[in-house]
């Protein structure tokens, strides 16, 4: 019997394709599968699949077996709806060739319009069309594209043709351009060809075609796409579809018209219609910032275009109710016919996400579930970044387009690779540049915001900066670049390279200097949310904070208690480092002691105003952690000084520095090693926490301090140190005459800690893993250094990510989940969390969930971004535990 195998399907028709399949087809190809199956004006078109893309480059970038022979036939059914043929000289078919990956990439990859247009051809398009103009335009227009993205050509060099041409006629626009001089910029365009590539502009469609569906493809791997997928944790290995599409066009014109618009603003959440469009346009028009658009609404005021308008909206309305989402749609209309092109999950900034998602749950769109699962924890962070002070009187230098809310002050740079650059060294940048471009996108990264001169809201900058979370004024008024002088003018004010500015894409105002900020507080809508949030969480949030002030933020953000208060940074304020550096320059007990009694009212004081804000959720309160040597100065002459202000001689300061330098002091006398070697520190710290304890008791305060133990490895060390604290505690109740709860833990920073929690958690009553140190003594690596290696690590694939940015779970991680599994053998209510700056890091979050922790704690700012990442975690355990339900009933 010979053996038979099913050809792998490479294409599917819009008409034919599977609308779930995202993945398989892209987000574009999707939705044009499932307007095109809606009965909705969709251009006739196939996708071939990610799956295809996935086989090119493992086949060293050539097409897979039976590829071309599937679109050679979903072509021929393009044409049969069309009623037209591809390279047909008297009524040619034209394509379009776009990408369109599982996850949005908004102008990351490639795309190529105009396909088929040759010496031949055009001149039936011209006939077909009535217009040589039009014929000589789109030609031109292909020529340009499939240069630069097909045959590697500059653009530059096509740019600088098509700006001579202009100059040439006295035109400031290209649709100024009348058909004689497009005539003669094709043959300008054909010359660039030539000779950059040393062959003639392809003349046969079939091989157009072929070379734009791999070029497509190639640009999955670009630098630009890389590193947006790099930025947004996209998994590189997904592919991109390719849509190939029959064109339709907006440049015939003033009956005609492309656009982009969204069923509520994407900006701020706002339900209405916002998008822009331009008459007698190409789309790439639009996106490009080439021209500045028109507001979408003003086409209702356009006899020839109100009918479409009026058309436009009701497809809008049945797109959004369908998908149960904003969407992002773009059009084009042809003598009054509209098309659709694209519908998409909209981009968003932070605040329209909330907002959207609560509105939309209010008017029974959604569920709350849905509502909480539709906004990113990630976004959250964009909502608590600073804002212009409203007091501020700053120079207002020129008002743009509101293009992506938030405010930012920076030193302008005007090109991407600089503020690449000068980000890694330290600076605040915000790039200025005429529009930008995908190519720009390492500079938009590292930038704290955009200004472009031209483009409107949907423009390229536009969009990538609501989704990047940055604030963006675009086509800004007045505003000339000067690239070659690197400056900028508005007016008769000349913005030079380095100049400090502040922008506020929620006004669109770009202001000399840096005006002063405010910090934000918890909106409406954004209460309502994470108060859903809380409603589905069982991960409990706490927070880092060392001041009453912190503690009061932090609950106003919805902390459930304060996961690390870190002793040390009390010492560090005002005149408080001078008792802790005579404790340090100390050279019998009662000198120490003496010290110690001068900083115990003051730690008193402290540990009393954070219980007050706190009232009635628990304090754990870590004890001295640093080497000492932090503490003393560095330099002769503050050496000296310090001197002169404790009364004793230079050389006295000096030894002790000397004595108290450590070749790698995060491994060396810190921690409980204090504590142990001066168990008076210890017993300092523990009464100034029972004392303002008894305090605050007396006062009607809930108070429940936990006293947590640093860089502990042995249960010795654990049984010393709790041993003063338990006496000290006794000692304070009786001569208070109040009794407070208290709990006595560690912090697991070292891999030895948590291979040995069993023996701990015997002396220990809660553990919370200390994950920046616990990462680094697992890694082996220095946090302070290795900045200068893992952007490297990362980039290269080493790594997947900084692990001091999101916890490494396969080793962290591991040592997390065993130390808890051993401690609750021994003690099975122990309390576990962390409290490294992993906890606002939403990956992180969730894996605390899974692994069975009973909170996070996380800097203030970030305690929403760590409820709703939390509210995640739970609602996805329950997806998969329906899934897994689900798969038993199936069996």
């Amino acid at each position: 019997m010979i053996a038979t195998t099913v050809a792998q399907q490479w294409v599917y028709g819009f008409t034919a394709g599977d609308s779930q399949r995202r993945d398989l087809l892209g987000g574009k190809g999707a939705g044009l599968a499932e307007m095109a199956q809606a009965g909705l004006p969709v251009p006739p078109g196939f996708t071939i699949t990610t799956e295809a893309c996935t086989a090119y480059y493992q086949d060293g970038g050539d097409m897979p077996a039976g590829l071309w022979e599937q679109v050679l036939a979903a072509l021929q059914r393009v044409e049969q709806a069309r009623g037209k043929r591809f390279g047909d000289v008297a009524n040619p078919l034209l394509l379009s060739v776009r990408s369109g990956a599982k996850v949005s990439m908004p102008g990351m990859m490639d795309t190529i319009l105009d396909l088929g247009l040759t010496d031949a051809t055009v001149a039936g398009l011209a006939a077909s069309s009535g217009s040589v103009r039009f014929a000589y335009d789109s030609y031109r227009r292909l020529m340009q594209l499939y240069g630069k993205v097909v045959l590697g050509i500059p653009g530059e060099l096509f740019e600088a043709a098509l700006t001579r041409a202009k100059a040439r006629r006295g035109v400031q626009d290209d649709t100024e351009l009348d058909a004689a001089a497009l005539c003669k910029l094709t043959a300008t365009f054909k010359a660039i060809v030539r000779e950059q590539t040393g062959h003639d502009f392809p003349q046969d469609p079939m091989a157009q075609l072929h070379g734009a569906i791999g070029a497509v493809f190639a640009s999955w791997n670009t630098e630009r796409a890389v590193n947006y997928r790099r930025e947004n944790h996209i998994a590189n290995d997904l592919g991109t579809a390719v849509n190939v599409q029959a064109m339709v066009y907006g440049n015939m014109g003033d009956d005609c018209a492309t656009g982009v618009a969204f069923t509520r603003d994407p900006a701020t959440g706002e339900k209405r219609l916002v998008g822009e469009y331009l008459p007698n346009a190409q789309g790439e028009d639009v996106v490009a910032g080439v021209r500045t658009p028109r507001p979408i609404a003003e086409m209702a005021g356009d006899p020839l275009l109100a009918p479409t308008y009026a058309q436009f909206l009701r497809v809008a309305e049945q797109l959004e109710r369908h998908y149960r989402d904003a969407q992002d749609l773009e059009f084009t209309v042809e003598h009054g016919t509209l098309y659709m092109l694209q519908t998409r999950t909209a981009k968003r900034t932070g605040a329209a996400a909330v907002r959207m998602a609560v509105e939309m749950a209010e008017e029974g769109l959604i569920d709350r579930a849905t509502a909480v699962r539709r906004v990113e924890p990630e976004q959250l962070d964009q909502l608590l970044h600073p804002t212009l002070d409203p007091l501020a009187t700053p120079t207002i230098l020129t008002t743009g387009l509101p293009a992506s809310p938030g405010a930012a002050s920076g030193q302008v740079v005007f090109n991407a690779d600089e503020a690449e650059a000068r980000q890694r060294a330290g600076a605040a940048v915000i790039l200025v540049r005429e529009e930008t471009s995908p190519d720009d996108f390492h500079g938009m990264v590292a930038a704290r915001g955009f200004v472009t001169a031209r483009g409107g809201i949907t423009s390229h900058a536009a969009v990538v900066a609501r989704g990047m979370g940055k604030p963006c004024v675009a086509s800004a008024a007045g505003l000339v670049v000067d690239y070659a002088t690197q400056t900028f003018t508005v007016a008769e004010t000349v913005v030079r390279h380095d100049d400090w500015i502040t922008i506020d894409g929620g006004s669109g105002r770009v202001m000399l200097g840096q005006a002063p900020m405010i910090r934000p507080a918890l909106g409406g809508e954004l209460q309502t949310l994470l108060g859903w949030a809380d409603e589905f969480r069982t991960l409990g949030v706490r927070a880092n904070a060392d001041t009453p002030h912190d503690a009061g933020v932090a609950r106003d953000f919805g902390a459930a208690g304060i996961g690390l208060c870190r002793t040390e940074h009390m010492f560090f304020e005002g005149d408080r480092i001078l008792p802790m550096r005579a404790m340090i320059l100390a050279e019998t007990a009662e000198e120490r002691a003496a010290a110690l009694a001068r900083l115990l009212p003051l730690q008193r004081a402290d540990f009393a105003g954070i219980f007050r804000a706190m009232d009635g959720l628990p304090v754990t309160i870590r004890t001295l952690d640093p080497p000492l040597h932090e503490f003393l100065p560095q330099t002769d002459v503050e050496q000296a000084e310090l001197a002169r202000t404790l009364g004793v001689d230079p050389a006295v300061v000096a030894t002790k520095v000397e004595q108290l330098r450590e070749a790698n002091p995060m491994l060396g006398f810190r921690g409980c090693r204090l504590g142990i070697v001066y168990p008076e520190i210890t017993a300092m710290q523990a009464r100034a926490i029972f004392e303002a304890a008894c305090a605050v008791a007396r006062e009607g305060v809930a108070v429940a301090p936990e006293v947590m133990i640093p860089l502990v490895c042995t249960v010795k060390e654990m049984e010393a140190q709790r041993a003063i604290i338990e006496q000290t505690a006794r000692e304070v109740f009786a001569e208070q005459g109040v009794t407070v709860p208290y709990l006595v833990g560690t912090m697991i920073e070292l891999p030895r800690a948590a291979l040995l929690a069993d023996e701990l958690a015997a002396a220990a009553e809660f553990f919370s893993f200390g994950t920046n140190d616990l990462t680094q003594t697992t890694f082996g690596l220095s946090r302070d250094d290795a900045g200068r290696f893992l952007p490297g690590y990362v980039a290269r694939g080493i790594l997947p990510y900084d692990p001091f940015q999101s916890l490494d779970q396969a080793g962290v991680g591991r040592l997390i989940t065993l130390g808890t599994e051993l401690g609750r053998r021994t003690r099975p209510g122990l309390k576990v969390g962390i409290c490294g700056e992993h906890g606002g890091d939403p990956a992180s979050v969730r894996f605390c969930a899974q692994a069975g922790l009973d909170y996070v704690s996380a800097s203030p700012y970030r305690v929403p971004l760590a409820r709703l990442a939390a509210a995640h975690a739970h609602l996805e355990a329950l997806e998969r535990a329906d899934g897994q339900a689900g798969q038993e009933r199936d069996r």
